[in-house]
């Protein structure tokens, strides 16, 4: 005589209700991600779903249609820094059978509207996590997603992530003390640093670098020639190096804490009839192609930038799987390249 097996009832929003005592209504707004739920009731609502094992019709299609698949947020595809960590993340992907998807989303992250949105979003439409690259993500944001257990990885934090929350960077640090020792070995002793975003952890560690360095060599650190605020892009070594030439004495060396910094300084030294390194040395941060290819050809602190991106993703991967990171922080370790742009002083 055959058994009758009798089969666990599909999960429905009114029984999801009913488990976390609230109304069908209510569990519709946290499955769609609406923000007018409160804290605690979302966070009931979601223990419930989960333990239900309730997935939404477009997760549903998602999950039947859709391997694996991990979103890449960059604020824009522009400098050859992303073009690089972008290229190691595609590169473990493709080893890993996994799918890329690219949201360019501006400056910050946090400018998106509504973080419950996004991160239903994700779990509905199947994304395993989310890699974050030089972007701000506020603790909302983060909040949203350890809801949902989506994992997040940033590379390059614009602010200092939580404990919980993996992040990948190089030894920005060592890096900024090794550009500028370099300088100092070269008789250089009015050496400027021209930064990037100045709140970006990245760019704190290499102005500590940079201040370190002097000061371990009994010289005064002198802020008027610490220039921040801007972004990691040309126009902020252009602008730094016009508000250096407004002194009365220029510096006989520049540190840009990015190539793509260093690049906009090269360009405004030509303009100016300002030889490199003749007249003034630079050294950049990063180690990309494009340093390389510059005339002269860029002296810079190589980040692996590739290797990052490979890190990011692959940290991403086993924490989908369930694992539990090995470390919270990666720091991978950067390399003074000398070549054409830095000199010694000249007697």
């Amino acid at each position: 005589m055959a058994t009758k097996i009798s089969q666990r009832p599909k999960p429905t929003l009114a029984m999801v209700a009913r488990q976390a005592g609230v109304s069908a209504p209510t569990v519709s707004k946290v499955v769609n991600g609406r923000e007018d739920v409160s804290p605690e009731t979302r966070a009931r609502v979601l223990a419930a779903l989960e333990q239900a094992g309730y997935q939404s019709p477009l997760q549903r299609r998602s999950a039947a249609e859709t391997g694996t698949v991990v979103e890449v947020v960059i604020d824009v595809l522009d400098s050859a820094y992303m073009i690089e960590v972008l290229n190691g993340i595609l590169q473990f992907a493709a080893s890993a059978g996994v799918e890329i998807l690219v949201s360019v989303t501006g400056p910050a992250l946090s400018s998106l509207r509504s973080p419950e949105r996004r991160a239903q979003r994700m779990l509905d439409e199947g994304r395993a996590g989310m890699i974050v690259v030089t972007s701000a993500f506020s603790e909302a944001q983060l909040q949203a997603f350890r809801r949902r257990k989506i994992p997040v990885v940033v590379i390059d934090p614009l602010n200092p992530p939580s404990a919980d929350v993996v992040s990948v960077g190089a030894t920005n640090w060592a890096g900024g003390k090794a550009a500028t020792e370099h300088l100092l070995d070269l008789g250089h002793r009015r050496i400027a640093y021209i930064g990037g975003i100045e709140r970006a952890e990245c760019n704190q560690a290499r102005l500590h670098g940079y201040m370190a360095a002097l000061m371990a060599r009994g010289i005064t650190v002198d802020p008027r020639y610490i220039i921040s605020g801007g972004r990691f892009r040309r126009e902020s070594g252009v602008a730094g190096l016009q508000a250096l030439l407004q002194m009365d004495q220029l510096p006989s060396a520049i540190f840009a804490a990015s190539d793509t910094i260093a690049l906009g300084v090269l360009a405004e030294a030509g303009r100016h009839g300002i030889r490199v390194p003749e007249d003034i040395s630079l050294i950049g941060f990063d180690g990309t192609r494009q340093g390389e290819e510059s005339v002269p050809s860029l002296s810079s602190v190589a980040q692996p930038l590739e290797e990052m991106g490979r890190a990011a993703l692959r940290s991403l991967l086993r924490q989908a799987a369930g694992e539990v990171p090995d470390s919270h922080r990666v720091e991978l370790a950067t390399q003074l390249i000398v070549r054409g742009s830095t000199a010694a002083l000249a007697s």
